[in-house]
């Protein structure tokens, strides 16, 4: 009987020991994840900040003032405006073939 008891104490206090292991190990890995949190708060905040100085810098190259001077300049002479009869609009949900033969029909200048 008491050898019946004395194994059950040990289970339990081996079941105990586990678990106690395992909370300890899931602990750990929790401050790890907490150290990281500073170092990829700053690594996201650079990137912010790069994503920032990206989109300002687009923005001025877009600007139109700054798209005009680069039209005047010769290696960008061979752009012009499109005519009126070189502009074709398809509809959202038109065919793709239909909107293939509308495209060709309109480049030859044929009547669709």
């Amino acid at each position: 009987m008491q050898r019946a008891i004395t194994v059950r104490i040990l289970i339990c206090v081996a079941c105990l020991g586990l678990f106690l292991f395992l909370y300890v190990e899931k602990q750990i890995e929790v401050t790890r994840y907490q150290l990281r949190i500073p170092f990829l708060a700053k690594e996201v905040h650079t990137i912010q900040e790069a994503n920032i100085h990206l989109r300002y810098e687009i923005d001025q190259f877009e600007n139109p003032l700054h798209l005009m001077e680069l039209s005047r300049k010769p290696e960008f002479g061979h752009l012009h405006y499109p005519r009126l009869n070189e502009i074709v609009l398809i509809a959202p949900n038109c065919d793709k073939d239909l909107a293939k033969d509308m495209i060709s029909k309109e480049l030859s200048g044929s009547e669709p």
